[in-house]
């Protein structure tokens, strides 16, 4: 337990069962009146963002979330499975905890796993990674006019859309927030 007076961004809450980010905090003093807490939460789980207002010095759950770079090792039916890299320890992490996270994760490959209470909360990965282009059908002469895009396949199944230029076997840099072609990585 803590009091909305401790507050700092990025603690973590635990409200009604549902884990929330400090994402901002603001302490007010009114002229009349007690003084509140306005704060700006973000969900854990889903990224809903919400202003909530606590009156100040009311207690507040805390949650301790541990985050950790593990290395992702391969997928098991639905589950995919991740190692501590100090302690090698294995965790099962569920597709929907993973989420979109998917398209751009590859074998052996680091990204960080936060847990609560051991149980898997997110998967974030750095914000860009260098996969290699698996298909593409090729640019067409004369197509470049607009500087117009293509789609391709990366190898880890996910489509991006990438310059006509580019051709299959071409490794190149994708942002892993929005899956935005950022340029060609040359090995």
């Amino acid at each position: 337990m803590a009091s909305t007076n401790d507050l700092k961004n990025g603690m973590v809450l635990n409200i009604e069962g549902q884990l929330w980010s400090v994402v901002e905090f603001q302490h007010v003093k009114p002229g009349k009146g007690p003084a509140f807490v306005r704060t700006k939460l973000k969900a854990v789980l889903s990224g809903k963002v919400v202003d909530k207002t606590f009156n100040a010095g009311t207690k507040v759950e805390t949650s301790n979330v541990d985050k950790r770079t593990m290395q992702y090792l391969y997928k098991d039916g639905t589950d995919f499975v991740f190692m501590d890299t100090d302690t090698y320890d294995q965790l099962n992490v569920s597709e929907t905890v993973v989420g979109d996270a998917a398209n751009y994760l590859l074998e052996n490959q680091n990204a960080l796993v936060a847990t609560n209470e051991g149980l898997p909360l997110y998967v974030e990965l750095p914000a860009s990674v260098v996969l290699e282009i698996t298909h593409t059908e090729p640019g067409l002469q004369g197509d470049r006019s607009t500087g117009g895009t293509k789609p391709a396949t990366l190898e880890t199944g996910a489509q991006i859309n990438v310059p006509l230029f580019l051709e299959t076997g071409t490794r190149v840099k994708v942002d892993t927030r929005d899956g935005s072609y950022l340029g060609r990585v040359n090995d």
